[in-house]
């Protein structure tokens, strides 16, 4: 990509200005040394270690992975300390570093399985990480500080940006998505946030501008992220190669062409860099807040690193903070703690003023908050047919500890409020079972699967749910009919499968199976595991509420169809549950 040869000079020189604030600062050395590297390592804090360069003993190599983003910019770093004989106790430093999309990264070190072929890690988020750490079985990674940032705004053609007022007129995350939903006003194209940080947390950070502007059930947020799935690109990379080539954002021969990208910071200076002056994005960033890539240094399976690899990698990150290391990140379109001004940077990436590019970033999105955007897209996107299953039994009549409301009380709210993220093209039935509840069955159908925005007389399918869910009341004498009820749940889920959909059953309980009569458990998850089909997978997610559960019936009831099963102290966490759970089942379907 295209670079400015003079900008390390002008960066040496830029005045003070104002700086972004830091989502985490570079760990200095000793740091670096005590809390990430193994104890032996910690024995690296030398001299030698600390030499800018000079004779070489051997040479000590060192695989690092980074973002596609980042990984030219570790290339000439890596280039640097090769060409001035920079030493790590003694020996010369041998960094290779190669991209690879972080999703994939972070999928293939969760699943625990063969030994990475690296030692550093560099994505561009640490939601990565957060990811990676959710199995319990997943490689472990370690981070030793964050080598750079790059705010997240929305990059226009001239024409485009012209027509919004650039640069003099700001606007939040829901006015700029807003014009999107306008008679397409704005043709805005986002990368895919199950695969790219900057799509999720943009998103996030609309989801959360949207709830304060008083989208307090999510409805305007998921059409938004509606209209965003219709101009999608599933990497980030893949994003760049939508938008309109010439500044008029029309393009005779393909007027379908972005005139409007989310965007990093970095990757509009990347793009605005190889273009020239002509063909420049604009960047709008958004008054209610920038949230921020990071850039987490990484180490991966540290154990089982040797102790040169240890030394060299803190090394490396070492040298990344070092002012010629800044130099060259900063010469890539990315901001540096310490470094200098964001001026000459946002400058080339199409920031102006009075666009707030050197105010602080919103704060960083929790990891709920990340979740929660997940599922809202997952079943955004890829519109739903999910079942539902609602214990009845007596027992949803006992208090939930500290809320003064039964299970019952509970569990409903947050069934409303999960319903309240799914939109009109979803569909979504409901079910309660406790024992005996229907003739000789245990289970009773209450409303059948169909589209939320079906209308029947008065009412659409949304407005019977909501009406079901409040009239669900415990069965007085009632027990826990889960076998049986989970069975033909699932041989009906699985054949009214709809292909294009993401289709799941989902069965909430108090308690384990009371029922005498009914299938043995063995014999359950035999017929369940017969009646899955991988190619029409319909994944069973079962929620355990309360402390007369068996947590690990219902994982393995789960798992007999692909699904996952899940314990919660409080229904008032079914919702995020849920949220999670599709998540989770979406990205073993996908």
């Amino acid at each position: 990509m295209g670079r400015h040869s003079s900008m390390p000079d002008e960066y040496g020189t830029a005045a003070a200005g104002p700086r972004p604030r830091s989502r985490g600062r570079m760990v200095a050395i000793a740091t670096a040394l005590v809390l990430v590297v193994a104890a032996g390592t910690a024995l690296a804090v030398r001299s030698d270690l600390l030499d800018l360069g000079g004779a070489c003993g051997d040479e000590v190599h060192l695989e690092v992975v980074a973002s596609p983003d980042m990984a030219p910019a570790l290339r000439e770093a890596a280039d640097h300390a090769h060409d001035k004989q920079i030493t790590s106790d003694g020996n010369c430093l041998d960094v290779r570093v190669t991209a690879r999309d972080a999703y994939k990264v972070a999928d293939s070190l969760r699943s625990g399985g063969a030994k990475p072929d690296f030692q550093v890690w560099v994505p561009d988020s640490d939601l990565w990480l957060q990811r990676v750490e959710q199995n319990a079985k997943a490689t472990k990674v370690t981070t030793a500080g964050n080598v750079a940032s790059s705010p997240i705004g929305v990059a226009m053609v001239p024409s485009a940006a012209k027509a919004f007022g650039f640069p003099r007129k700001t606007y939040s995350w829901t006015q700029l998505t807003g014009a999107a939903m306008e008679d397409d006003k704005l043709r805005l194209g986002a990368a895919d946030p199950a695969r790219s940080a900057t799509g999720l947390l943009a998103l996030t950070k609309l989801a959360a501008s949207a709830k304060g502007a008083g989208d307090k059930d999510g409805t305007q947020a998921a059409a938004m992220a509606k209209v965003l799935s219709q101009r999608t690109s599933d990497t980030d990379g893949q994003l760049m190669d939508t938008v309109a080539r010439d500044a008029s954002g029309t393009e005779e021969g393909n007027p379908r062409r972005n005139q409007a990208l989310v965007l990093s910071e970095q990757a509009a200076y990347a793009h605005n860099s190889d273009v020239g002056e002509d063909s420049a994005l604009d960047l709008f960033y958004p008054k209610d807040g920038s949230p921020q890539l990071n850039y987490p240094f990484s180490l991966v399976d540290e154990p089982s690193m040797t102790t040169d690899e240890s030394r060299a990698a803190v090394r490396f990150i070492t040298l990344l903070g070092a002012p010629e290391g800044r130099s060259i990140l900063e010469k890539h379109g990315f901001r540096t703690e310490g470094g200098a001004s964001p001026d000459a940077v946002a400058a080339e990436a199409g920031a102006r003023a009075p666009q707030p590019y050197a105010e602080p970033s919103s704060d960083p999105a929790t990891g709920e908050q990340l979740e929660e955007t997940l599922g809202m897209w997952t079943i955004t996107v890829q519109s739903a047919r999910i079942t539902t299953v609602v214990d009845a039994s007596a027992s949803m009549a006992n208090l939930v500890p500290g809320r003064g409301q039964s299970r019952m009380e509970v569990t409903k709210a947050s069934m409303l409020a999960a319903l309240s993220t799914f939109t009109p093209e979803d569909e979504i039935g409901l079910w309660e079972f406790a024992t005996l509840l229907d003739g000789t069955r245990d289970y009773k159908k209450l409303v059948p699967t169909e589209r939320l925005g079906d209308r029947k007389g008065a009412g659409t399918q949304r407005d019977r749910l909501s009406a079901a869910f409040t009239g669900l009341q415990p069965v007085p004498g009632g027990a826990t009919g889960l076998y049986d009820t989970t069975l033909a749940a699932y041989k009906e889920a699985t054949s009214s499968y709809k292909s294009g959909k993401f289709n799941a059953l989902v069965v909430v309980t108090d308690g384990v199976n009371q029922d005498p009569d009914s299938v043995s458990r063995s014999s359950l998850i035999s017929q369940l595991e017969s009646l899955s089909d991988p190619e029409h997978p319909v994944p069973l997610i079962a929620i355990a509420v309360g402390p007369d559960t068996d947590k690990d019936e219902i994982e393995q009831i789960a798992e007999a169809t692909g699904g996952s099963g899940h314990q919660v102290s409080d229904p008032a966490d079914i919702q995020q549950v849920i949220l999670k759970a599709i998540i989770e089942a979406g990205a073993k379907t996908n």
